[in-house]
C-alpha cells in the first residue's frame, strides 16, 4: 500500500484508512510500482541508484536526485525543489528500479534538469500540505463560476496546491484553444495566490480523478498505463463488435483503451480466413459471406438472389470451393458443402472460486392479477357449487326464471322444483291441530308409526313437494317455539303428545 494507515491488520485483513481516496496518498495503489529488487544487495560494494521516483497528487509522478544521501525507502514524505519555493511529494520507487523506469520514460538519469531532495517533511511541512490541500475543493467550485461568468468554453477538472501553499496549478480541457487572461487575473483576485495553468487531454484528465469503468473495475489509465496509443473504430470491425458509440466509449468520451488489448490476438486468427468480400460462384448463383466466427471457424453465405437463407460452411470448405472458382469451375450449390448444424460444445462450469450467478439478486417480476370477470346477468351460485344458468337468447326469450333458494342444511341428493310455489293465502290463518306434533329443526323427531322409518337428517326441513295432498297448501315448520298469526297474536304451541 502506499500509505501506512491502509497497512493490514493482525488478522491479515486490510484496514482501509477510510477517507475514500482524500488522504495524503490520493487514493492508494494509483500507478503504483512492485519494487521486486527492494531485498536485493549491491554487488561489490557498490552504491545505491541516487535517483528516487516521487509520486503527487493523483499520479503526477516525477524523479528527483538524493544529493544529500538521505536515507529513503518508500511512504517517506519527502520536501523537494520548486520554482519558486519547494513541494512535497511521497517517495514510490528507490533503488536500481528507478533506472529501468527513467529508461522507460525516456529521461536521462545523468541530466542537470533533475530536481533535488531539500530533506524529510517536517511536521510544519506536513501541516501547510494539508492546509493548501483541503483548500482545493472549494476553490475548484469557485474557479468554475469565474470561468462560466466569462462565457469561456473550458472545464476545470482539478486545482494542485503546491507544498508550500505558494502556487496553484489549474489544471482544464477544453475543444479549442482559450483565451484566459482575464481569468488568471479574476483567480489571482478571488485566492490571493500565485496561479498557473496547464490544459490536459480527456484521457488526461480521466487518469487524473479516477473511476470504476464498465467492467466494474478501477480505470486503467489510472491504475496502471502510463501510454496512451491511439484507438481506432477499426479495432472494433476487426472484433465483430457493435459500433455503438455508448458501449464503445469510456468514461473520457474517447473509445476505451482496452480495445487495443485483444486486437493483435484478432489480427493473427483473421489471417487463416478468406477475405470478408470474396464471392464464391455456384450454379445457382453468386453467394456473399455475410457473417464469421473468429473463435469456430465459421462462415456464413448468402446468395445473392435469396438473402434469407444462410449456409454454414467451414474455412476449408469456403477454400477449396475458392480454388476451383479459379480453374473457373462452377460448384452445383452450396448445400453440398453446408453444414446441418452448428454443434454446440458441452459447457461444463467449474464453480472454482465459490461465485454464483450474476443474477442472484434480481427479483422475479411480479405477476399481475388476473382481472376479475363479471357474471353475466342470470347466473346464480351456492356455496356448495355453482348453479349457472346462462344468458343466451333462449333464456331471454323464456323470460326471467326465478333464483334458487340457498337452504343452509339441504340434502345435496335431493332435487328442488324450483317453478313450483305453495298456493298461500295471506288472509287464511293456518290450520294448527293441537294434537299434531311440532317440528323441531334441533332435534331428531321419533317415529310415530314403527312402520315409519325415521329422517336420518334431523336438520333437514319437510319438503313441501313430498306431499300426500298435493292440492293442501302446506307451510314448512317454524324454528322457534312460537307461531304468529296475521293478527300478530302468538298462539302457544302445546308439548308434544303421543298421537293416540
Amino acid at each position: 500500500m502506499a500509505c501506512t494507515s491502509c497497512s493490514t491488520s493482525d488478522g491479515g485483513a486490510p484496514k482501509g484508512c477510510g477517507n475514500k481516496g482524500n488522504c495524503g496518498t490520493d487514493s492508494c495503489n494509483k500507478l503504483t510500482v512492485f519494487d521486486w529488487l527492494s531485498n536485493m544487495s549491491m554487488p561489490n560494494g557498490e552504491a545505491p541508484f541516487d535517483c528516487v521516483e516521487i509520486r503527487f497528487k493523483n499520479g503526477r509522478k516525477e524523479f528527483y536526485r538524493n544529493t544529500e544521501k538521505l536515507t529513503l525507502s518508500m511512504g517517506d514524505i519527502v520536501a523537494t525543489e520548486a520554482s519558486p519555493g519547494h513541494d512535497v511529494g511521497i517517495i514510490t520507487l528507490t533503488g536500481e528500479l528507478v533506472k529501468i523506469q527513467m529508461k522507460k520514460k525516456g529521461v536521462n538519469h545523468t541530466s542537470n534538469e533533475i530536481g533535488k531532495i531539500y530533506r524529510k517533511a517536517s511536521q510544519k511541512d506536513i501541516d501547510i500540505w494539508s492546509d493548501a490541500r483541503a483548500k482545493e475543493e472549494p476553490m475548484k467550485v469557485r474557479a468554475r463560476e469565474l470561468a462560466i461568468a466569462q462565457k469561456l468554453e473550458m472545464k476545470i477538472s482539478d486545482i494542485e496546491f503546491q507544498g508550500d501553499g505558494s502556487k496553484a496549478t489549474f489544471y482544464y480541457t477544453a475543444n479549442d484553444r482559450v483565451d484566459f487572461r482575464m481569468l488568471i487575473k479574476d483567480f489571482a483576485k478571488e485566492f490571493s495566490t500565485r496561479i498557473e495553468m496547464k490544459q490536459v487531454g480527456f484521457r488526461q484528465e480521466a487518469a487524473r480523478l479516477g473511476g470504476i469503468g464498465s467492467c466494474g473495475r478501477e480505470l486503467c489509465c489510472s491504475t496502471w498505463l502510463t501510454d496512451f496509443r491511439s484507438v481506432n473504430t477499426s479495432a472494433a470491425r476487426y472484433q465483430q463488435l457493435s459500433l455503438n458509440p455508448q458501449k464503445l466509449a469510456g468514461q473520457c468520451g474517447k473509445l476505451k483503451c482496452c480495445l487495443n488489448y485483444e486486437l493483435d490476438t484478432y489480427m493473427d486468427a483473421l489471417k487463416s480466413f478468406p477475405d470478408f468480400d470474396t464471392k464464391l460462384v455456384t450454379e445457382k448463383g453468386d453467394a456473399i459471406c455475410q457473417k464469421q466466427d473468429i473463435f469456430k471457424g465459421l462462415m456464413w453465405f448468402a446468395y445473392t438472389n435469396n438473402f434469407a437463407n444462410w449456409h454454414v460452411l467451414k474455412i476449408d470448405q469456403v477454400n477449396e470451393i475458392i480454388a476451383e472458382n479459379k480453374q473457373k469451375i462452377k460448384v452445383s450449390s452450396l448445400e453440398d458443402y453446408a453444414l446441418d448444424e452448428v454443434a454446440e460444445p458441452e459447457k461444463d462450469f467449474n464453480n472454482a472460486m465459490g461465485q454464483e450467478s450474476l443474477t442472484r439478486f434480481d427479483q422475479p417480476k411480479k405477476k399481475k392479477r388476473p382481472a376479475k370477470k363479471r357474471k353475466p346477468e342470470g347466473e346464480a351460485t351456492t356455496s356448495k357449487g355453482p348453479a349457472i344458468q346462462k344468458n343466451t337468447p333462449e333464456n331471454r326469450s323464456q323470460g326471467p326464471k326465478p333464483v334458487q333458494k340457498i337452504v343452509p342444511n339441504a340434502n345435496p341428493n335431493q332435487k328442488q322444483n324450483l317453478n313450483q310455489k305453495p298456493a298461500q293465502n295471506p288472509n287464511q290463518k293456518p290450520a294448527i291441530n293441537p294434537n299434531q306434533k311440532q317440528s323441531n329443526p334441533n332435534q331428531a323427531q321419533k317415529p310415530a308409526n314403527p312402520n315409519q322409518k325415521a329422517n336420518p337428517n334431523p336438520n333437514q326441513k319437510p319438503n313441501p313437494n313430498k306431499n300426500n295432498n298435493k292440492n293442501r297448501p302446506q307451510k314448512p315448520a317454524p324454528e322457534n317455539k312460537t307461531e304468529t298469526k296475521p293478527d300478530n297474536k302468538i298462539i302457544p304451541v302445546k308439548k308434544n303428545e303421543p298421537e293416540k
